[in-house]
């Protein structure tokens, strides 16, 4: 039998949220006031709001007043101190006869909010992108297969072998657009979902980069606490190894890659929230994503690198989409990290 917390329906938010006593004393906290101040529930349940957020006293100040005036407040833009940094969030502060609660505090960081809708924004980009290559590719397929039968019959025709030569040309192009379109398409097909051992995919990744370029020195940083997901392995394999490549086309085959596994909790992915995502990492030490195509690196045939297809990034994301997870990346010269989210579902749970 499952048992249900009092405060049930503030376990999923992603809005950080805290009970306080008369005593500005915490009572509660949810999964994302943990993350937002950096301590257990175990640890913040008793402590008082002057240590859980050290160096606020215009907070504190503001907390008490609401205390004695039996009245709350929302402000958009409360600048407070976390870690030695300076974060602004959105904070709403509202009474409450919570058993020994008094105050419900709710916050929100500025920057959570804008990544939120820059994921949902990105993925009905990407949604939309998808579909007008994959039609686009349905068109030239079928044009395609006239051009090469065509030439193999001029071919035929032809009696200097010069003259062959071009109608070869033509043949071997209309191959490489073929399979292409081939790869444009591949995505459409669904996952073939079985339980999946995330560091088996990863080490299989890891043993083709040490085979295809044996000039970088890749590295491993594995949690090995994590949690089986669901999805399709192969799918998977092909995701990562497209990143993975792609960060060391990035170095020129030469420096350093560093292959990263860890468990991140209360993640939101295209406005749905999941108690749990396993992340893979992939770091280079390569020269960072031009910012002239930052905005654009997982479109369809956009490219950073001279010669490149621009299919790796955008077939990675269209694996991870279906897997209802996201590609996130930072990027600085000799520093840039591309991180595969994926949420950790049941299997009756997934599509």
């Amino acid at each position: 039998m499952q048992l249900v917390t009092p405060h049930a329906g503030l376990e999923l938010l992603a809005t950080a949220v805290l009970l306080l006593d008369e005593n500005l004393h915490v009572t509660y906290a949810n999964p994302a006031a943990e993350t937002l101040l950096a301590h257990g529930r175990k640890h913040l349940i008793g402590m008082g709001m002057d240590k859980a957020l050290p160096g606020n006293p215009e907070l504190m100040e503001r907390l008490r007043r609401s205390l004695d005036s039996d009245g709350g407040f929302n402000e958009h833009d409360v600048e407070i101190e976390l870690g030695g940094e300076t974060v602004h969030v959105n904070c709403l502060i509202t009474p409450t006869e919570a058993g020994d609660a008094c105050l419900l505090m709710e916050m929100r960081e500025y920057e959570q909010q804008r990544r939120i809708a820059r994921e949902a924004q990105l993925l009905e980009q990407q949604q939309a992108n998808r579909e007008l290559i994959r039609n686009l590719a349905h068109e030239i397929k079928n044009p395609l297969g006239g051009i090469r039968g065509a030439a193999q019959l001029l071919e035929r025709e032809l009696p200097d072998a010069e003259l062959r030569e071009f109608t070869q040309v033509i043949v071997k192009e209309t191959d490489r657009l073929q399979s292409l379109m081939n790869r444009l398409l591949t995505p459409s097909r669904l996952p073939r979902v079985a339980p999946i051992n995330i560091h088996e995919v990863v080490e299989h990744v890891r043993m083709l980069l040490d085979a295809e370029f044996p000039g970088i020195a890749v590295k491993r940083d594995y949690d090995a606490s994590l949690p089986d997901i669901v999805g399709d392995k192969e799918q998977l394999i092909q995701a990562t190894l497209n990143v993975a490549r792609n960060a060391a086309q990035a170095t020129n085959g030469e420096g350093e890659i560093r292959l990263v596994t860890r468990i991140a909790r209360q993640v939101t992915i295209a406005r749905e929230r999941f108690r749990h995502a396993v992340v893979v990492s992939v770091e280079d030490d390569g020269p960072g994503v031009p910012e002239d195509i930052a905005d654009r690196i997982f479109f369809p045939l956009v490219s950073g690198r001279e010669g490149g297809t621009g299919l790796g990034l955008s077939l990675a994301q269209s694996f991870v989409s279906q897997h209802q997870g996201m590609i996130e990346f930072a990027s600085a010269p000799g520093r840039t990290r591309f991180s595969i989210v994926l949420p950790v579902r049941s299997a009756k749970d997934t599509p």
